[in-house]
């Protein structure tokens, strides 16, 4: 992919008009955990979903959100894993992280391999 100048800037903005937005969100939600999760990264994907659509069509950027929702599920499964063993065990945080992490990769990457031959 080849993103210009103008790119770049489109994806700045998109991604600090939907930063901030989830930013007011996470500020009105309890707790406030929830700020953190809803940061960046949806803002980002928001952002690049748009160039990729303008870029190369709707059907590839299809194809590029259903990946997106794989690894999301991929990490929702590494998120709760996590936090169970931080409540259960009580480890360092970031030992509990590091252990976990082949979990959102295992399945992400199944859950691609899967659907990818459902296609």
């Amino acid at each position: 992919m080849n993103f210009t100048m103008n790119d770049s800037i489109v994806r700045f903005l998109i991604g600090g008009l939907v930063v901030s937005f989830f930013s007011i969100l996470a500020d009105v939600l309890r707790p406030k955990s929830f700020a953190g999760l809803l940061g960046a990264a949806p803002s980002i994907a928001l952002a690049t979903l748009g160039l990729t659509i303008r870029h190369h069509g709707e059907p590839y950027a299809a194809l590029e959100a259903r990946s997106m929702v794989m690894g999301a599920v991929g990490f929702l499964l590494y998120a709760l894993t996590v936090s169970w063993l931080l409540r259960r065990y009580q480890p360092a945080a970031w030992k509990a992280s590091l252990a976990t992490m082949p979990i959102w990769f295992i399945v992400a990457f199944g859950l691609w391999h899967y659907v990818g031959h459902l296609s």
